[in-house]
């Protein structure tokens, strides 16, 4: 009996693996770290849409006088919009749940680190701010370890 087309193309699909943590193939845990990953990434998403969006305001002169963002040097204005770009983009990979948005939250997060390090006229980096994201990467770390040994 020959194969038709729609029954080769739905093998293939349920063969692929995803590249989004939700369309993985559920192991039976109690606590399944996959689901608390795609969570803990959602809440992560709203908190750089935030950052994002704050970032866009420093550029469209809603919380300083208009002209100011344009006054100031040319690298503190390549930072800001470096980051009102970088965060919506990690910010949408997050909500979505894929890995590129976690990668891409893991070199924003970065950036803002070594940029306070090395620069802090331009980018802020209060102890306060570089521990709050140095436990987030932490936490996102050991859930994504947590969630890769839980399918395996």
């Amino acid at each position: 009996m020959a194969r038709n087309g729609s029954q080769s193309s739905s093998t293939a699909a349920r063969e692929y693996l995803s590249d989004r943590i939700e369309e993985r193939p559920v192991a039976p845990t109690i606590m399944r770290w996959s689901f608390v990953l795609t969570w803990f990434m959602r809440v992560l998403a709203i908190l750089w849409i935030m950052k994002g969006l704050s970032a866009w305001a420093v550029i469209l002169g809603i919380w300083t006088p208009i002209g100011q963002f344009e006054a100031r040097s040319t690298g503190y204005q390549a930072t800001i919009i470096y980051f009102a770009l970088i965060d919506l983009i990690a910010a949408v990979g997050l909500w979505m749940a894929s890995t590129w948005g976690g990668i891409m939250w893991l070199l924003a997060i970065m950036s803002h680190l070594i940029l306070a390090a090395f620069f802090p006229g331009i980018v802020s980096g209060g102890v306060m701010t570089v521990a709050f994201f140095l436990t987030l990467m932490t936490v996102y770390l050991g859930m994504s370890w947590l969630a890769a040994q839980e399918n395996h």
